[in-house]
């Protein structure tokens, strides 16, 4: 992503439903916008993170982002996914595209074993998604997530490389 991109970003991480699951608090300029982009960039520079932009392919504009908040180290063997979405956008199927492109990208790229994904247990959205994309839900970690101000507990889901090979 670039900083061209931000004005559509900050639509979209400025919008209370898209980021009322997320570690972030819903931006108010276009300044936030481009310090996240300049972050994240700079997470992938140093081999930490990696976010993708999703692109809507009919009409060829940035509808969200996903990506490995960790894994893209040598040996590392395990990542995992962030992801959000422009709301408009949720429940056509875009998203599942897009982590299914992530998925095979992290066990045949990154040559990773295990996906997690960490959700907090109200986001019945994230994981209605995570389930359709074979994730198995292993539990509960309490108070694990601290952001906006507390702690929350967060289900914890795991795709294994042998599960998807499998299905």
């Amino acid at each position: 992503m670039t900083e061209d991109d931000a004005e559509l970003l900050l639509k979209y991480w400025s919008d209370n439903e898209v980021t009322r699951y997320m570690n972030i608090n819903a931006f108010s300029d276009i300044d936030q916008a481009k310090e996240m982009i300049d972050l994240l960039n700079h997470l992938f520079k140093e081999k930490q993170a990696i976010r993708w932009g999703i692109y809507n392919k009919e009409f060829d504009w940035l509808i969200g982002t996903c990506g490995y908040n960790s894994g893209l180290k040598e040996e590392t063997y395990i990542g995992e996914i962030g992801y959000e979405l422009g709301s408009q956008y949720w429940r056509q199927g875009f998203m599942v595209e897009a982590l299914t492109c992530i998925i095979n990208y992290g066990f045949n790229t990154l040559n990773l074993n295990r996906i997690e994904a960490y959700v907090m247990l109200e986001n019945q959205k994230s994981l209605k998604l995570l389930e359709k994309l074979g994730f198995q839900k292993e539990g509960i970690l309490r108070e694990r997530g601290y952001y906006k101000n507390q702690f929350w507990d967060e289900y914890i889901f795991s795709l294994l490389k042998r599960d998807r090979e499998r299905s």
